[in-house]
């Protein structure tokens, strides 16, 4: 059931949202080579507790960190480690908060030193594609419109949606319906209300399962990454993380 937030509570949230992004950006002005993602994971513990919240990953479903740090290919929920960070990797940084009862959730994808031009262009049109969703937003739309929007931009400019994983909504729990997937059609799907919160989280790659380019749901893009938590591209291809609630 896709539950309904009263203005009091929407006005929580994004007391929330703007503090969390506050947190995000101070961990992007700390990543830099030679930086451990362990080292960036104590930073946003310490900065969450300073400003009156509560990390929102550490514990759920037995994560063992407050930040999820996916490297490279790892698409989602890496797990911090002692790896220290060298010019041209590419790092996505995933962060939540629980804040007066109410979770915000939020990533961002991060150039480690120099990239090259089409890693560049990864990590734009992935940041591109949430706001394109981001616009389909209004009451009367519905929830294919987001997703359609997302893809269509994303496969426009030559690169793939992750199909497996989903953006979702928010609000006294971490994640709550509707699921929000980053490909669909046009008019499907539950009607947007007002006093509905969602976090969408385009997963973009440069590479696909399938040599005719088209993404199969059925074979899957994605793997279950060595450290248990994370999800990395099955090719190796590098991929981009996005989200906003």
């Amino acid at each position: 059931m896709i539950t309904i937030k009263s203005e009091k509570e929407i006005e929580i949230m994004r007391e929330g949202g703007k503090m969390l992004a506050g947190i995000m950006e101070e961990l992007r002005k700390k990543v830099q080579p030679g930086i451990t993602t362990k080292e960036l994971d104590r930073v946003a513990e310490t900065l969450i507790f300073k400003s009156g919240a509560e990390p929102a990953f550490k514990g759920y479903e037995n994560f063992p960190a407050t930040l999820c740090t996916s490297l490279n290919q790892v698409v989602v929920h890496g797990v911090p480690s002692n790896y220290k960070l060298k010019s041209g990797d590419i790092l996505s940084l995933d962060l939540g908060i629980k804040y007066k009862g109410f979770f915000s959730d939020m990533a961002i994808t991060i150039a480690v030193g120099k990239i090259d031009s089409e890693t560049n262009k990864l990590i734009k049109v992935t940041e591109r594609s949430l706001r394109e969703g981001i616009k389909a937003i209004r009451p009367g739309n519905h929830i294919g419109d987001i997703s359609f929007a997302i893809q269509k931009y994303v496969e426009s400019r030559g690169f793939k949606v992750v199909r497996e994983l989903c953006g979702h909504g928010i609000g006294r729990e971490l994640h709550e319906d509707p699921q929000i997937l980053n490909y669909g059609k046009k008019h499907t799907g539950p009607e947007i209300k007002e006093g509905m919160v969602f976090c969408l989280e385009p997963m973009v790659t440069m590479g696909d399962c399938r040599p005719d380019g088209r993404a199969s749901p059925l074979a899957g893009q994605i793997k279950k990454s060595p450290d248990g938590f994370g999800w990395e591209t099955k090719d190796g291809s590098l991929s981009a993380h996005f989200e906003h609630t």
